[in-house]
């Protein structure tokens, strides 16, 4: 945010107070949700305690520090309790139970390239990066494939909507993980974003679920949160 005061305090309190819900609950569906709007007004009766980091900590005071705020990182720490109470409320509750760590297997296509996000190669970096801070949002633990576990297993896309889940076994176990996420992103040229195609099985039933017109942070986040949104019960993604 910028600055440090109470105008865009009020504005990151109410986005965090919408982010925790989600990832206490799992439930994805409230992102955007009018049901928050009434609580994101008063989201300050929430919280505990708040604090800043200044992204430019270390860096010299330019000329025209006088006439912009500098940029900070807001963290908020909200009551546990009330935070229970106000899922209650909208009809959800806590996922207090084990959280299994997906293994994400995410193909990107823009044009003429085309490669899956790994652990190790410098080409998926960014996406790499991103898709990691997507899962710590939704506080969710992922791991990514090794170049060399695709290698080995022969994967080189990810072709959600007919690859079983069977053929994800061997490298989810290899890699640490205990349930495969599988993405492709496409880039549409005409949206400028990319259409994005997700797939988990779960409890013997298959959820599959559409994003378009994203940048890939979004898209990211999207997945995952669908991901979690499935494994706590809480539907099937939007």
């Amino acid at each position: 945010m910028t600055g440090q005061g109470e105008a865009n305090r009020i504005i990151g309190f109410a986005a965090a107070l919408e982010d925790v819900l989600i990832k206490v609950s799992g439930a994805q569906k409230l992102a955007g949700s009018g049901r928050l709007a009434a609580y994101k007004s008063n989201a300050k009766d929430f919280v505990r305690a708040f604090s800043y980091h200044d992204q430019m900590s270390g860096t010299p005071t330019r000329d025209e520090q006088g006439t912009r705020d500098r940029p900070y990182d807001l963290t908020v720490d909200f009551e546990e309790t009330k935070i229970d109470e106000l899922l209650h409320v909208i009809g959800l509750k806590p996922w207090r139970s084990h959280r299994p760590v997906l293994a994400a297997f995410v193909e990107m296509q823009l044009g003429a390239k085309d490669y899956m996000i790994t652990s190790d190669a410098d080409q998926s970096a960014l996406q790499r990066e991103s898709l990691l801070a997507a899962a710590a949002r939704r506080g969710m633990s992922v791991v990514l494939p090794s170049a060399a576990a695709l290698a080995k297993a022969g994967i080189t896309r990810t072709e959600p909507g007919t690859t079983t889940s069977r053929a994800w076994g061997p490298v989810v176990a290899g890699q640490g993980g205990e349930v495969a996420l599988v993405g492709r992103l496409v880039w549409d040229d005409r949206e400028l974003g990319w259409a994005t195609q997700w797939r988990i099985d779960w409890h013997g039933r298959t959820h599959r679920w559409r994003v378009r017109g994203t940048n890939f942070d979004e898209a990211f986040r999207r997945g995952i949160g669908g991901a979690a949104q499935v494994l706590s019960g809480n539907g099937d993604p939007a």
